[in-house]
């Protein structure tokens, strides 16, 4: 199963936002706004082009996968992060290799245009496998209320996460209109 991995395009995009709406729909812990965060966030200035990337198969999108500025304040210092959400894969591709390999692929990317560190908001048993650990280590908070087990972050340089121990998450408000 062959899955190319490129950026996203304009030309992409319909595409991607009901690909994400598939991917979500009758999930349990999702608000139904997915493609509607694409959108919004697309159109800030949280948005990376270069970190918005689809996986093909077959020259069909199968999947999505976005990182965005966020911020880390304490009381010393502010540094920026990237949040990584949302991420789809239409349903009958999921558990096929696709969300691994896109994540896989945004977080070298990611890494090659010198961002530091990622956090995400995501399964407790999954996001481990690409080295995300609980934010707790760091004692890194949400802004907002978030079980600790699901709030991971990801250095991409070695104590990335140093300066802002005791830190907030500033996530933008386009997360949450």
């Amino acid at each position: 199963m062959n899955i190319y991995i490129r950026q996203e395009l304009n030309k992409d995009y319909i595409i991607t936002e009901e690909l994400t709406e598939k991917a979500f729909k009758g999930m349990e812990f999702s608000n139904n706004n997915e493609a509607l965060l694409v959108r919004r966030l697309r159109k800030s200035k949280y948005f990376i082009p270069e970190l918005s990337l689809v996986a093909e198969m077959d020259d069909e999108i199968v999947g999505h996968i976005l990182l965005s500025k966020i911020k880390i304040n304490n009381d010393n210092n502010s540094i920026e992060s990237l949040a990584l959400a949302p991420i789809s894969v239409l349903p009958e591709y999921q558990n096929k290799g696709v969300g691994k390999t896109l994540i896989k692929d945004v977080l070298n990317r990611a890494k090659e245009l010198g961002y530091k560190s990622v956090i995400v908001v995501g399964h407790e048993k999954y996001y481990p496998k690409f080295g995300f650990r609980p934010m707790k280590n760091w004692k890194i908070r949400a802004a907002f209320d978030v079980p600790e087990n699901v709030l991971m972050g990801l250095e991409l340089e070695k104590d990335a996460f140093s300066e802002c121990e005791n830190g907030i998450i500033e996530y933008p408000k386009v997360f949450f209109e």
